[in-house]
């Protein structure tokens, strides 16, 4: 199963439609959002070409393909324009049987651990610079930001298939590679 991981949209049409374009060239199967979907927040400067409305236009129509966990700039109102939930604290997601506990990070992340078994993945957004490593026990992801990136990263996003994770640039340079 191949999955593209994103998060930190924070309402960029810009680099929605630089992620929707790498998701239809990496030709997964689904695409999972970790959150930070519409809203840029408070402690955020505004994203390049700022447009919700135009986010929400772009990735209703792949309801079907979208699996998404709430950020800490998701609210009940986004549920209420956007047409896949999103107001889920985490996702619990099985390929190749591996373990993914997909959630944004401000919650649950590697100072506050979920519930994992040896070998398990927590994977989340939240602090916008990417990340691939193996700690005591389990895998630690973070795809980075796609539109607002920290800590000289570019936007980037992950692609999970047969037992590697990489991060890459919307440029497609590899940024990070992770074995299972």
């Amino acid at each position: 199963m191949k999955l593209m991981f994103a998060s930190d949209i924070h309402g960029s049409a810009y680099y929605c439609r630089k992620m929707l374009e790498a998701y239809r060239m990496e030709k997964a199967e689904r695409l999972v959002l970790l959150g930070d979907i519409l809203y840029h927040g408070p402690r955020n400067d505004l994203p390049r070409e700022y447009a919700p409305k135009e986010v929400i236009a772009m990735l209703n129509p792949l309801k079907e393909e979208i699996y998404a966990v709430r950020g800490n700039c998701e609210a009940e109102v986004d549920q209420m324009v956007l047409e896949f939930p999103v107001l889920a604290d985490y996702s619990l997601i099985l390929a190749d049987k591996v373990c993914f506990y997909a959630t944004h990070g401000h919650v649950y992340n590697e100072k506050h651990l979920p519930p994992l078994k040896n070998g398990d993945v927590l994977i989340h957004g939240h602090t916008h610079v990417l990340r691939a490593e193996e700690k005591d026990g389990y895998f630690l992801l973070n795809p980075g930001s796609v539109s607002i990136p920290k800590e000289g990263n570019p936007p980037s996003y992950g692609i999970y298939e047969d037992g590697v994770f990489t991060i890459k640039g919307f440029d497609g340079e590899k940024l990070k590679e992770l074995i299972f």
